[in-house]
C-alpha cells in the first residue's frame, strides 16, 4: 500500500475551488485541517460527498477503512465531524459539538481559536484503529 493519500482525480482543483470560497481564517484552518488529517496516516482517502444545490461542491469525506472525518465550513466555525466518534479516545478533549450523540462527535474551530494540530493527528489515527477494529469484527 502507497504511503501517499489517494485523492479523487479532481480532488486538488476541487479543493483549490472549496476554500476559494471562504477566503479569511476559515480557509486557513480547513487547510490546516486537511493537512494534519491527510498526514496523520497512511492510505487516507479525500472524496467529495453530498452535493445538492446550496453546496454544489459536496463535502470533503476522508476515510481509511471506513469514513473518518467530513469538513464542513459554517459562518462562524469550521466543523469536522468524525463518524464514529463517541467510540474514540478524546484525552486531549478536541470534541466540542455532538456531545451527547451516541455515535458522531464533532470538533468546532472558531476564529483565532489555536488547533491542537497534534492531538487531531492522535485523533485520526484512533478513528482509523475503529475501523480496522470493527472491519476485522463484521
Amino acid at each position: 500500500m502507497s504511503s501517499a493519500p489517494k485523492i479523487d482525480e479532481d480532488g486538488l482543483a476541487r479543493w483549490d475551488a472549496y476554500v476559494a470560497g471562504f477566503a479569511g481564517w476559515r480557509g486557513e484552518v480547513l487547510t490546516t485541517v486537511r493537512r494534519v488529517v491527510l498526514a496523520a496516516a497512511p492510505g487516507i482517502i479525500e472524496e467529495w460527498k453530498w452535493a445538492k444545490p446550496t453546496n454544489p461542491g459536496g463535502v470533503p469525506v476522508w476515510s481509511r477503512n471506513g469514513g473518518l472525518c467530513t469538513g464542513e465550513v459554517y459562518t462562524i466555525a469550521v466543523k469536522l465531524t468524525f463518524f464514529h466518534g463517541a467510540s474514540l479516545d478524546d484525552g486531549a478533549g478536541l470534541f466540542t459539538s455532538s456531545l451527547d450523540g451516541k455515535v458522531r462527535r464533532a470538533i468546532d474551530i472558531k476564529q483565532d481559536q489555536v488547533l491542537d494540530e497534534s492531538a487531531l493527528g492522535d485523533l485520526v489515527r484512533a478513528a482509523i484503529a475503529f475501523n480496522t477494529t470493527r472491519a476485522l469484527t463484521q
